[in-house]
């Protein structure tokens, strides 16, 4: 429960035109018209995204649509070894200040959002294991926010 509580919360006019930390624009609406799609808000110096992010990415890495957003995780340089060094390979766009959270209401990381068609149709913090966000991608009409 508290969790649900702690969840983002889409804006009323989010942006979902941005770009990625090397620059390539990345169209989150767009990507989610066809699948859903986990927008996966964590930070390089958040302890328990240690243990979802290798979650996320092997998400990544069985054909799942993955947006994360890194959170006060340094510059883009910084960034972009951190992802190297772990073998991340998700796309990340870098919220350098924070901001793009903070337009989430975001609280905790990790936060998860599914967009699908643009918008949010469910929401979830903290630990999610692998079986639970593929279950939730896959039954993301079923499960309401």
């Amino acid at each position: 429960m508290i969790n649900w509580l702690r969840q983002p919360i889409m804006p009323v006019k989010p942006n979902l035109q941005l770009k990625d930390y090397q620059g390539t624009p990345i169209d989150i609406a767009a990507i989610s018209q066809e699948s859903p799609v986990l927008v996966y808000f964590w930070g390089s110096w958040c302890h328990v995204c240690t243990i979802t992010s290798p979650k996320v990415n092997q998400l990544h890495q069985d054909g799942y649509s993955v947006v994360s957003i890194a959170v006060k995780s340094g510059d883009n340089a910084q960034l972009g070894q951190y992802l190297q060094r772990h073998q991340y390979h998700f796309t990340t766009i870098n919220d350098t200040d924070g901001q793009i959270f903070a337009n989430w209401q975001g609280q905790v990381t990790p936060s998860f959002v599914i967009l699908y068609q643009g918008k949010m149709t469910q929401g979830m913090a903290g630990i999610s294991p692998l079986w639970m966000l593929k279950l939730r991608l896959v039954l993301h009409h079923y499960l309401p926010i």
